[in-house]
């Protein structure tokens, strides 16, 4: 098959489409053929090596995580899927077998029925920024009825879902965007719009009871000065935090650098009266099956900027990484 494979950490040209073999099925897992592969910008990333303390890939290595297709083969211990059925997953973190293939092998418990209302493309712009706004915003910060959640970077790919979904939980969203996006991500349901060209959302916003921390720099330190006590930090980009290490089960050393890391933005916090947590999102085919059930009621909808075939998957990381996108860029495979 063809896949998208990571051959050495560090150099672009070490990222190339080439011919695999299929993977082998464990008795838990489907084989899928890909039909669309959504990128994320953790997928930029990777090759880079910025992770490679913190995922074990084994090089050669399949890029991408977010997938949707149709399921050819299914493990002799699967269950809930037969050949034919329309799935999407994410398979981040889960192994060396990526997304961005022909066919990919899905651990049963990270798959999900498609949403019958949507295409493959659709689809497959769902799993990740879906499953971290639910584990941010659902789980972790626990977000009710009547209280505010700032969300930067409306218009990307995680925040164009992240607010849809704070509003389907009745929460009140801020966000920050350049002045083409406004209408966008208002569209999106965002109450408090801040155009960052214009205005520091530091000096507009106050009162919010969440942050989910999506940009990098010191946008979660500033976010410190518009929450009210009582609040929760949940952050997508950093710093870890030694409760991250010791839930991958790292040694003392990683767990003492990542308290290290993350002590200055925890004591920030705390003087404000607020919880800061790193999350690293994890696969689950039950919240994916959650999530579907609201796109298929239309509570929630895909927001997709471009989509590129499959021989121009390098271009489409690339065109990822100018962090230009309004929503999700998808590589179509069929």
């Amino acid at each position: 098959m063809k896949a998208l494979v990571l051959k050495r950490y560090g150099r672009p040209d070490q990222v190339a489409l080439t011919e695999m073999p299929r993977p082998a099925l464990k008795p838990d897992d489907i084989l899928v053929e890909v039909h669309a592969a959504g990128l994320n910008p953790i997928d930029t990333m990777i090759p880079k090596g910025t992770f490679k303390p913190i995922l074990k890939l084994d090089l050669p290595a399949t890029l991408g995580s977010d997938l949707a297709g149709v399921v050819v083969e299914v493990g002799r211990q699967v269950t809930r899927f037969k050949p034919g059925d329309a799935v999407f997953a994410s398979i981040f973190d889960l192994s060396s077998t990526g997304a961005l293939a022909e066919f990919a092998r899905v651990p049963e418990n990270a798959a999900a029925l498609k949403p019958a209302n949507l295409d493959f493309v659709q689809a497959a712009s769902i799993p990740m920024v879906g499953l971290t706004s639910w584990q941010a915003l659902k789980e972790r910060a626990q977000l009710k009825p009547g209280q505010k959640v700032f969300i930067p970077a409306g218009s990307g790919g995680i925040g164009t879902f992240a607010i849809q979904l704070a509003k389907y939980l009745g929460a009140k969203v801020g966000t920050t965007t350049s002045t083409g996006n406004v209408g966008l991500v208002r569209s999106l349901g965002a109450d408090e719009v801040v155009d960052y060209k214009k205005l520091q959302f530091e000096d507009v916003l106050k009162d919010y009871d969440a942050v989910l921390g999506t940009v990098r720099g010191d946008a979660i330190e500033k976010s410190l000065r518009i929450l009210k006590r009582g609040s929760t930090i949940v952050s997508l980009v950093g710093p870890p935090d030694a409760a991250f290490a010791r839930a991958r089960g790292m040694n003392f050393v990683m767990k003492f650098l990542f308290g290290l890391l993350s002590r200055k933005m925890i004591r920030g916090a705390r003087t404000c009266g607020a919880a800061y947590s790193f999350l690293f999102v994890r696969p689950d085919g039950g919240q994916l099956a959650e999530l579907g059930k609201l796109l298929e009621a239309e509570r929630i909808r895909p927001v997709i900027d471009r989509i590129f075939p499959f021989d121009q998957a390098k271009e489409a990381l690339a065109y990822l990484e100018q962090g230009r996108a309004k929503g999700k860029v998808v590589v179509q495979m069929r």
